[in-house]
């Protein structure tokens, strides 16, 4: 059996082809070679169908609406919303005990010696909660929406540049921690728009063992619970709660892309259709 050819599966996944689509396989070349052109001018036509209705319509991407629609569910559930900068020291990176021997500093996008493109939100977050947990009566819920950066592994499920939000409240009764983890879940993940998922428990390099919510073999958003040992290192000792989600995953599971570069930000697509048809 014959299959696409590789330029021509790479420009059928650029135009947002159906798995079932990629797949197919042809009796001969000119069978196989016929069925494309048709099949990439179905997939053109729809691709300026979705780029008419952009203008007319929807006018934002979805990874613009997605953040409007969390940061108001999130601040209509009382928290506050931080926005904290880019540039991360290299002492914030170390208070996560993410030093020279980590696996996460090699990800990491640095400008000089001293500072770097964030690769997550949460030194920032430890280190405006220490001076809130004073200010403010417990419990102290805040959460950020903004870019990271990682030199991660290039493919279908990782960006470079991507966009995560984090909430964290502290003060809790430690009793009630892990059924806030669970109901704070629920709120981003049907606000998101799903309403099916899975909770499963994993390690990761930083926080130890996490509780993710996953679709599928995709996971979308990451908690955990404190008192934690790096909590030591901001003269934090109160229980907490804290999960983080990468917008453009979130996007790209409810959608059904098979590209996440679909949904990040781009020169390349608008709105999840390639500009290139």
């Amino acid at each position: 059996m014959i299959e696409w050819t590789a330029v021509q599966k790479q420009r059928l996944q650029e135009l947002g082809a159906s798995d079932a689509k990629i797949v197919a396989t042809f009796g001969s070349a000119e069978e196989r070679n016929h069925a494309y052109q048709s099949l990439e001018q179905e997939l053109v036509a729809r691709g300026l169908e979705q780029l008419s209705e952009y203008r007319s319509t929807i006018k934002q991407p979805a990874l613009t609406r997605l953040e409007a629609s969390l940061s108001s569910a999130l601040t209509a559930a009382g928290f506050s919303q931080v926005n904290t900068p880019i540039l991360l020291s290299k002492g914030l990176l170390a208070k996560m005990t993410i030093g020279e021997d980590h696996p996460l500093y090699k990800q990491v996008f640095w400008l000089d010696e001293r500072k770097c493109l964030r690769p997550m939100l949460a030194p920032n977050l430890y280190y405006v909660l220490k001076d809130l947990l004073r200010l403010w009566p417990h419990p102290v819920s805040i959460f950020e929406i903004g870019p990271c950066f990682r030199k991660d592994t290039q493919g279908g499920k990782h960006l470079q540049e991507f966009t995560m939000l984090n909430l964290v409240e502290m003060g809790l009764p430690q009793e009630q921690c892990a059924s806030r983890l669970k109901e704070l879940g629920a709120l981003v993940m049907q606000t998101a728009g799903f309403d099916d998922y899975a909770i499963e428990t994993e390690q990761s390099e930083v926080y130890g063992e996490t509780i993710d919510l996953v679709k599928g073999d995709l996971e979308l958003g990451s908690g955990a619970m404190g008192p934690h040992p790096l909590d030591v290192n901001w003269g934090i000792t109160v229980p907490w709660v804290g999960i983080g989600f990468g917008l453009e995953r979130l996007i790209m599971s409810r959608e059904g892309h098979g590209n996440i570069q679909r949904t990040a930000r781009s020169l390349t697509y608008l709105n999840g259709t390639r500009l290139n048809i």
